[in-house]
């Protein structure tokens, strides 16, 4: 023999059944897709209202399962929050290396190397930094078969970022140059040789901007770049 409550208890759980099925099938479909991954804060808020008014009064929901689901919504909202928080981050990150790049524009600047490239009246410039004062430094320039071109007499120098202007080249040539460079006791000075670039735009076609410089058909990062020479001459 079947008992009232047995029958309220398993009427009650269908129609709970069928409450939450019909919550889902609701969520899913305001979501755009049947996954539980699509599923929005407003969805959550949805079920649980569903739970909580088709529950069984003999047997009522578990309140550590509900605070799971509390605290299930508070981590959907968290990592939405987060979301939305990077994204303008990254908007802010991506304008702020557009102004960088763009006030490079008709600058020289120095990256890594130790090339020079003559303009159209044959002159070139380069740059380098010393490790301590020099009581004399000499340029010496090559072309792309080592063949020495030409030689400069740079004098004394003070220890920290230098630069010239060679004037024997041919326009567009590239050539490599190398510093020699002594102290007052004859000991050599390390020296570090920088490549100079005139900038003439900026490049948006990769996930960060790059920048055109003339005399390569490359673009250089903005993060390649260790000084600004000032503009271009």
């Amino acid at each position: 023999m079947t008992s009232l409550a047995s029958t309220t208890s398993t009427s009650a759980t269908s129609a709970a059944s069928a409450a939450a099925v019909a919550a889902s099938t609701t969520a899913s479909k305001s979501s755009g897709s049947g996954s539980a991954s699509s599923l929005t804060q407003a969805d959550f808020l949805q079920l649980l209202t569903a739970q909580l008014k088709y529950q069984t009064p003999t047997n009522p929901a578990d309140p550590t399962q509900m605070a799971q689901e509390f605290a299930s919504i508070s981590t959907v909202n968290g990592i939405d929050s987060l979301n939305t928080k990077m994204s303008a981050l990254t908007t802010s990150s991506g304008a702020g290396q557009m102004a960088e790049a763009s006030a490079l524009v008709g600058k020289q600047v120095a990256v890594s190397g130790n090339s020079l490239t003559a303009n159209n009246s044959g002159s070139a410039t380069g740059a380098f930094a010393l490790a301590g004062a020099a009581a004399d430094a000499s340029l010496t320039v090559t072309n792309s078969a080592g063949t020495v071109v030409g030689t400069q007499d740079l004098g004394a120098l003070s220890a920290g970022q230098q630069s010239f202007t060679w004037n024997g080249g041919t326009a567009g040539t590239q050539y490599t140059y190398s510093i020699n460079a002594t102290n007052a006791a004859g000991n050599a000075v390390s020296v570090t040789p920088y490549t100079v670039y005139t900038v003439q735009g900026v490049n948006l076609t990769g996930s960060a901007p790059t920048l055109n410089v003339q005399g390569s058909a490359a673009t250089l990062p903005v993060s390649s770049v260790t000084t600004v020479l000032g503009a271009s001459t």
